[in-house]
């Protein structure tokens, strides 16, 4: 048989081969590890739609960021389950709210090996679930949350948080954020703006983590699901604010949002593997129709050849473990 001018299966012949020639690759340090810790627990609770995922005390919440780190994960994303929820969310500031005390005790515990971040929103600490302060007919007050806002980002910086995730997609968030925390002293407390972030309907096991409240939808604040453009267009405005980082959520629906922002930003580019997305590749692991590792390993690399620098993802201590066997 004459041979043929191109054969780019030599370069799929072995595992090492393989492994040599991969155009994409994905590191521990590119992992991010969201953890629940919830204020009213004396024992880690189970989250039933998440399974291996779960609600933290004070103490387990130590063990599983002391875990990621051995395991070389780049950072943790903290979010905190208040025992009072109230409608303006008066303990997402409070200096010894749930949030402040977790992010105090990872610092002391883990924060030389890994990034200590803390998830700024409203939505887990107030009575109507929704991530901003509401109107007396019910809308989201978009000036009234930035105050709150700006309250909550002094209050984590305070507390040590190397990172704030500024997840609640009100306009202007980042700019306000930025200008009090440089009044304030904290020049050196990095933003990470969820500027791409859409309603969408993988977030619901994240409602049963969080305890949520939330009646309705947020679709006022989040972006369409078929808006492409959008995602470019909040994601400069984050940009001409002071963003450090900026972020597309979900991945898996949104990775050509994802290429996009990848080619135009000129800082770092997050992703966040939601949990609806945990949750159906766990589900269907269980019932045996897909490989559990293939599936979980290729999911995120798929997200990191879009052109995520970095990932959040639920599975990033197992991962990190596997990538360093």
């Amino acid at each position: 048989m004459n041979s043929l001018p191109e054969r780019p299966r030599r370069l799929r012949q072995s595992p090492a081969m393989r492994r040599l020639v991969a155009e994409t690759r994905v590191d521990p340090a590119q992992l991010v590890l969201p953890l629940f810790v919830n204020e009213d627990l004396t024992e880690k609770r189970a989250i039933g739609s998440m399974p291996g995922v779960f609600q933290h005390t004070l103490d387990s919440l130590r063990s599983a960021a002391t875990e990621a780190a051995a395991a070389g994960v780049g950072g943790v994303m903290l979010f905190g389950i208040p025992t009072v929820r109230d409608a303006v969310g008066s303990q997402a500031d409070a200096p010894e709210g749930i949030l402040q005390r977790a992010t105090r005790a990872l610092q002391a515990e883990v924060g030389d090996a890994l990034v200590v971040q803390t998830d700024l929103c409203l939505d887990e600490f107030t009575d109507h679930g929704h991530c901003g302060v509401l109107t007396e007919d019910g809308a989201v007050d978009n000036d009234a949350t930035l105050e709150r806002y700006v309250s909550m980002a002094l209050a984590q910086a305070e507390a040590g948080s190397t990172l704030l995730g500024l997840s609640g997609m009100m306009d202007g968030q980042v700019g306000a954020i930025r200008a009090a925390l440089d009044r304030a002293g904290h020049i050196d407390t990095a933003l990470l703006a969820y500027s791409a972030k859409y309603a969408s309907a993988f977030y619901g096991p994240f409602r049963e983590a969080v305890d949520s409240q939330l009646q309705g939808d947020r679709r006022t604040y989040q972006l369409d699901p078929g808006n492409r453009r959008e995602g470019m267009r909040e994601t400069l405005l984050d940009l001409a604010e002071g963003a450090d980082i900026v972020m597309v959520k979900p991945a898996m629906s949104y990775l050509d949002v994802l290429a996009d922002v990848a080619a135009m930003s000129t800082v770092p580019v997050w992703a966040y593997q939601v949990s609806g997305e945990y949750a159906m590749i766990e589900a269907a692991a269980a019932h045996g129709w897909i490989d559990r590792r293939r599936a979980i390993e290729e999911s995120v690399i798929g997200i990191r050849r879009a052109g995520a620098d970095a990932v959040l993802t639920y599975w990033a201590t197992e991962l990190a473990t596997w990538l360093r066997a």
